[in-house]
């Protein structure tokens, strides 16, 4: 078993938060306001009582750019976390498909699929998840010395109080981060150094997020308003939901 210093975190961190940042913002550089209005829910913000172009555009940018945010740093994260196995326990990025990290702690060899959080998936993810697991132990097994396989669900953050579920382990937030790296308050360490630069890199975000959110408000009105100001809410549920061809006419 080998050891991470503090210190190589805090750089591992510095170094690669970057890519976060700029990923944040080049998401938010390149969308175009037909692009966000297709993936989200007219219904929900029709039922939220939205009166105004820049009310309606704000949430529907703000709920895009959460769910790709969540994406790009739970990617973040699972490079950070085979960052620390690695140097504890010698851990690699695995070739398996479905699998996201590899490690030998005592006898057993531990195979390790990273999602962000506790509820990140429906039953059929899960289910694919457990087909992913069945087939990297079978290739596994074909070394003889990898007879003690164990199937691992790592959680970047949240709890799960019943981490058995029979054909693996969900392991989340303190649990995790202690499975791969040996240390029981690392999951707390790894916060503040996540603040490095974050300030100034939301600064510079905010001032395009402005801009994208007066150009698009315009857009939106000059589309989706009447002459009169109110949102056209049936022109913006057609646009999100209408019928584009007439393959369906067939049926």
């Amino acid at each position: 078993m080998g050891k991470v210093r503090e210190g190589e975190i805090v750089n591992f961190i510095g170094q690669n938060i970057q890519k976060f940042h700029k990923a944040r913002l080049e998401s938010l550089l390149k969308l175009k306001l037909d692009l966000v209005l297709k993936r989200k829910n007219p219904y929900l913000f029709k039922a939220k009582n939205i009166a105004t172009a820049q009310d309606l555009v704000k949430s529907v940018l703000d709920a895009y750019l959460s769910s790709q945010e969540e994406g790009v740093f739970g990617g973040f994260l699972e490079e950070l976390a085979i960052f620390i196995c690695e140097k504890v326990y010698r851990g690699r990025k695995s070739s398996a498909e479905g699998i996201d990290l590899e490690f030998e702690k005592g006898s057993a060899r531990y195979i390790v699929a990273i999602k962000s959080g506790p509820n990140w998936g429906n039953s059929r993810q899960i289910s694919k998840m457990r087909e992913d697991f069945v087939r990297a132990k079978r290739v596994l097994r074909t070394n003889a010395r990898a007879a003690n396989i164990l199937a691992v669900n790592g959680c970047c953050y949240g709890i799960d109080d019943v981490p058995d579920k029979g054909d693996y382990l969900k392991l989340c937030g303190q649990r995790f981060w202690t499975f791969i790296s040996g240390c029981d308050s690392l999951y707390t360490k790894i916060i503040e150094p996540l603040g490095f630069q974050a300030r100034v890199k939301n600064d510079q975000f905010m001032k395009e997020y402005s801009k994208v959110i007066n150009k698009f408000t315009i857009q939106f009105a000059k589309n989706y308003c009447s002459s009169s100001g109110e949102i056209h809410w049936n022109k913006l549920v057609k646009f999100n939901s209408g019928k584009k061809t007439n393959l369906d006419a067939e049926w």
